[in-house]
């Protein structure tokens, strides 16, 4: 039995690393030639190759459950062609225990995946995208197209670039008061978190009143607010490219000031459903291998596979895109496909005969 669940742990892990390789490099490819329409300034080729590269480790947790599925279904299905399965099933293996012996190597690529997505890549995302926007101006990232918006209180923030130590390049605060009316701008070239409050450089600001408007500068000064380093290494990425633990706390953040946080809680539930949607799409692969997708061309069991997973992907979407449409619970929503992935992969494996 040990040489068995050996020889079924190499017919799937094989298969999962070259799809997953492909994938990665295809994508890396298309990045590339993506990434070659915005050079400009220090933003060169070798600066667009260093962001592809850097990116690397999000795009292995992205593509992982996609080639998990199709893995799982290219490693079975050989199996299957070459009769060993038919082989497996008369000398007595059960198909519930070839399934298990399918689901241990997907456990251990689904821990990796979480692994590389809670502590790699929201950390080499952060660093590709801020390298990016410092280059693309020249190093001074007041002008980029690049930037995030920030909210606290009744002052609205505009940052243009976030490098990873967290010093901030050019900032441009908004302060409203109680009638939402503007009532004062600044701007600052530079700021540094020391301690608990940022140091500030190159401070300018205008304050608006009903007859005139006054203007001032400062060399320095300082800012206390709540925006942390921490905070910004959330805001400064998408919601999916974020560790789980760091959606959560933002999610947090957000309610405490007063905004409404549905598009993260979403995604964190989401990404802790994840893992149930793979294992549920796995296990109906493999009552497909035992069924209808027995005698068919490896092809057709790709194809078939991708259509599952994007029938996952976008259910999943759909059901959360309608939660914050109607304000449902965002975990229901997430949890829902894969909940239903995993009911059917029973179902389906109860009746393989």
């Amino acid at each position: 039995m040990r040489l068995l669940r050996r020889y079924i742990w190499r017919a799937v892990m094989i298969p999962v690393l070259l799809i997953i390789a492909i994938l990665m490099l295809l994508d890396g490819l298309f990045s590339f030639v993506f990434e070659l329409e915005s050079l400009r300034n220090e933003y060169q080729i070798l600066q667009a190759l260093q962001f592809v590269v850097t990116t690397l480790p999000r795009r292995l947790a992205e593509f992982l459950p996609m080639a998990i599925l199709l893995g799982a279904l290219a490693g079975l299905g050989l199996l299957a062609n070459s009769g060993e399965l038919t082989v497996m099933r008369a000398a007595g293996v059960s198909t519930g225990r070839i399934t298990w012996m399918v689901l241990r190597p997907t456990i251990l690529l689904l821990l990796i995946g979480l692994f590389v997505a809670e502590y790699i890549s929201p950390h080499t995302e952060q660093i590709a995208r801020s390298n990016r926007s410092l280059a693309e101006t020249g190093g001074v990232a007041l002008g980029g197209q690049s930037g995030l918006w920030h909210r606290e209180g009744n002052e609205f923030i505009h940052i243009s670039a976030v490098e990873p130590n967290g010093v901030l390049h050019g900032v441009t605060r908004y302060r409203l008061d109680e009638t939402h009316q503007l009532v004062e701008t600044r701007f600052i070239s530079r700021a540094i978190y020391q301690g608990n409050k940022w140091s500030l450089e190159g401070v300018r600001g205008s304050r608006l009143f009903d007859d005139h408007i006054e203007a001032w500068a400062e060399d320095s000064g300082q800012w206390d607010i709540q925006l942390t380093p921490d905070v910004l290494s959330v805001i400064v990425l998408q919601p999916e490219h974020l560790a789980v633990s760091k959606i959560y706390e933002y999610a947090r953040y957000l309610q405490q000031q007063g905004i409404h946080a549905g598009e993260y809680m979403l995604v964190f539930w989401q990404k802790l459903a994840q893992p149930l949607g793979v294992l549920g799409m796995v296990m109906i692969a493999v009552s497909f291998i035992f069924g209808p997708l027995r005698q068919v061309s490896m092809g057709l069991r790709m194809t078939a596979g991708i259509l599952a997973g994007l029938v996952f992907h976008y259910g999943q979407q759909f059901f959360g895109h309608m939660s914050l449409v109607f304000d449902a619970s965002p975990m229901w929503a997430a949890l829902a496909p894969a909940i239903i992935c995993l009911v059917a992969g029973v179902v389906l494996l109860r009746r393989v005969r």
